[in-house]
């Protein structure tokens, strides 16, 4: 099943004194906030959505002005709240191209057909992403996100199918 929203950051401090968050992003491109026109904040396990009004950057950590919250001690009550978008207003992805949320708990197969366990976790190592990969013993194997290991990735039918390099396991 798709996930319906996607995480694209957590608000980690307020900044300065009129009402800016301080973001932690989970996007590739910081600039990516810039084509929002509203976030979710997940705050008490509700859905708030909140107008941007205005995106600044300061090394790797985006400052979002949200609409609302105009000052520090309102902003302060925001703090490690959690900021989704809606499927919909995600980015178009390029052709063989997947969302982590869409990899996640996927089963994954050898080319022999044995299952190997579920997508736990995929996070990035400079040069490819790593797949965590998980049985039901708790047992993780990591495979590299490259062609050479990754065979077929069927989001329908919820599997990946991999080839094993001769030392991976």
């Amino acid at each position: 099943m798709k996930q319906e929203y996607f995480e694209v950051g957590q608000i980690v401090n307020t900044f300065g004194i009129k009402g800016f968050v301080k973001v932690k992003p989970f996007t590739d491109d910081l600039k990516r906030f810039e084509e929002l026109k509203s976030v979710l904040v997940v705050k008490n396990k509700e859905l708030i959505e909140m107008q941007i009004e205005d995106v600044m950057y300061k090394q790797t950590v985006v400052l979002l002005k949200l609409k609302g919250i105009n000052n520090i001690e309102e902003a302060e009550q925001y703090k490690g709240c959690y900021l989704k978008i809606r499927r919909a207003d995600a980015r178009k992805l390029p052709e063989d191209t997947y969302f982590i949320a869409d990899l996640i708990g996927l089963n994954v197969y050898t080319e022999e057909g044995e299952l190997l366990g579920k997508v736990d976790d995929i996070y990035n190592n400079k040069g490819n992403d790593i797949y965590v990969v998980k049985n039901e013993l708790g047992k993780q194997i990591l495979l590299p996100g490259i062609q050479k290991v990754i065979k077929v990735i069927d989001i329908e039918n919820e599997k990946i199918i991999v080839h094993l390099l001769e030392g991976l396991i």
